[in-house]
């Protein structure tokens, strides 16, 4: 039967971000989005094991108000990195109202990680970055993300990492 060992599993982690960024980005800065999550915290933590914290940097997205984004704060305090927030209610808005007519419940909840995706590429684009995708295994296993917004990524540290 299979024994799952983290201190093995981290180790492996870090030394495959550290060889994907030799191969693509050498020098470059790792971008992750910030929700204050665990998929999000571990990403980061795993970030800065390998890349050190000077070459990660937190972007939080919130759509309006967050009520718990103090958790995306502590965690970016915590781990000692860079960080921005980039409030994403006026283009969010924008976007429904130009949509004209009926927009489904599922295209409102859709949306957001599209837009969130955007401007983390938007960002990375401007701080010689990579972006992190932070969905894990037992996410993709069930769905359970957006097609071209929290599924993207330049490079994916959990994805084989279940729950």
């Amino acid at each position: 039967m299979y024994k799952f060992n983290p201190e093995e599993a981290v180790e492996k982690c870090v030394e495959w971000i550290q060889d994907f960024f030799e191969k693509n980005g050498k020098g470059c800065n790792a971008i992750v989005g910030i929700s204050g999550g665990k998929d999000s915290s571990v990403v980061s933590a795993l970030l800065v094991k390998a890349l050190g914290k000077d070459r990660v940097i937190g972007v939080l997205l919130p759509n309006g108000v967050q009520p718990d984004i103090d958790k995306a704060y502590e965690l970016v305090n915590h781990l000692g990195i860079k960080h921005t927030e980039i409030n994403i209610k006026d283009i969010y808005d924008a976007a429904l109202m130009q949509l004209k007519g009926e927009v489904t419940e599922q295209t409102r909840i859709n949306i957001q990680p599209r837009i969130r995706m955007t401007m983390l590429y938007a960002y990375s684009q401007s701080h010689n970055g990579r972006v992190a995708n932070t969905c894990n295994l037992s996410e993709d296993w069930v769905g359970y993300s957006t097609r071209y917004g929290d599924s993207v990524g330049d490079f994916s540290p959990i994805s084989s990492f279940t729950v």
